[in-house]
Parts: structure tokens; C-alpha cells; sequence
């Protein structure tokens, strides 16, 4: 009997997890669409790096809910640095000319300090990611 409750908690984690994971992907989606128009310039590019990788760990979040803070924030900055050094190459120029959102999801042009505002992306996902386990897991302590 005790094991189907924790199953079903286990569940339920998964489940509040995956429902933060989203709700963080929609503040960031916000936070980012609001920085392109309340800025410009290096605030609005370098701003949208680090959120680019902050969204990129919601999603790992959302998709894996049981990863880790560490492993959460790696996966994101592997795959924003894969991104940009796809750029060098002519594929991501060349599709972002077909597609906004191509465009949007992959950049057209190589540039080497996107590489260090994904880390603060990352880095900062990560701060949050921690935070809300520990807060998460001494709210569950109080319960049981």
C-alpha cells in the first residue's frame, strides 16, 4: 500500500514539476518578447542569449522533470553552443532566409560572445532550478 502512494506522489512531483517547467518557458517566452521591445541593441541581444538558454532548460525541464539543476542547465548550454557554432556554417543563414522561425531558433551569423551570455542563461536557470527543489523539497518535508 505504501509503495502506490509514493508512486502516486512520485506522480504528482512529475506532474508539478512539468507544470513549473511550462509556466517558467512562458515567462520566458514573455520576458524575452518584452526585452526586444522595451531595448535594443546589446541589452536586447545579450538579454535574449542568456533567456535563449533559460528557455531551453525550462523545456529540458518540461520534457525530463526528474533531471537534475546540473544536468537541466548542461543540456541547455550544449545545445545553445551547438547552435552557435552551426552558425558557422551556411546552413543556419540559409534557412533563417526561408523561415522567421527558423531564424528565430537558430540565428544566422557566428558571433563568439553569444557563447558567455548563454552561460549566464544557463547559469541563472540553474540558480532558479536549485532554488525551487530546495524550496519544493522542505514544502514536502512539512507535509509528511
Amino acid at each position: 500500500m505504501a509503495r502506490i502512494f509514493e508512486t502516486s506522489a512520485s506522480a504528482a512531483d512529475r506532474a508539478g514539476t512539468r507544470l513549473a517547467a511550462a509556466g517558467a518557458a512562458v515567462v520566458t517566452i514573455g520576458a524575452g518578447l518584452g526585452l526586444r521591445a522595451a531595448t535594443a541593441g546589446n541589452v536586447a541581444k545579450y538579454g535574449g542569449d542568456a533567456l535563449y538558454t533559460a528557455l531551453l532548460l525550462a523545456l529540458v525541464v518540461l520534457v525530463a522533470p526528474r533531471v537534475t539543476p546540473l544536468m537541466a542547465a548542461g543540456s541547455a548550454l550544449a545545445v545553445s553552443w551547438a547552435v552557435e557554432f552551426l552558425q558557422l556554417s551556411q546552413v543556419p543563414a540559409e534557412l533563417s532566409e526561408r523561415s522567421t522561425l527558423a531564424h528565430l531558433i537558430l540565428g544566422s551569423t557566428f558571433n563568439a560572445p553569444d557563447l558567455f551570455w548563454y552561460a549566464v542563461g544557463a547559469s541563472a536557470g540553474w540558480l532558479i532550478h536549485t532554488a525551487a527543489g530546495s524550496f519544493s523539497s522542505r514544502r514536502g518535508t512539512r507535509r509528511g
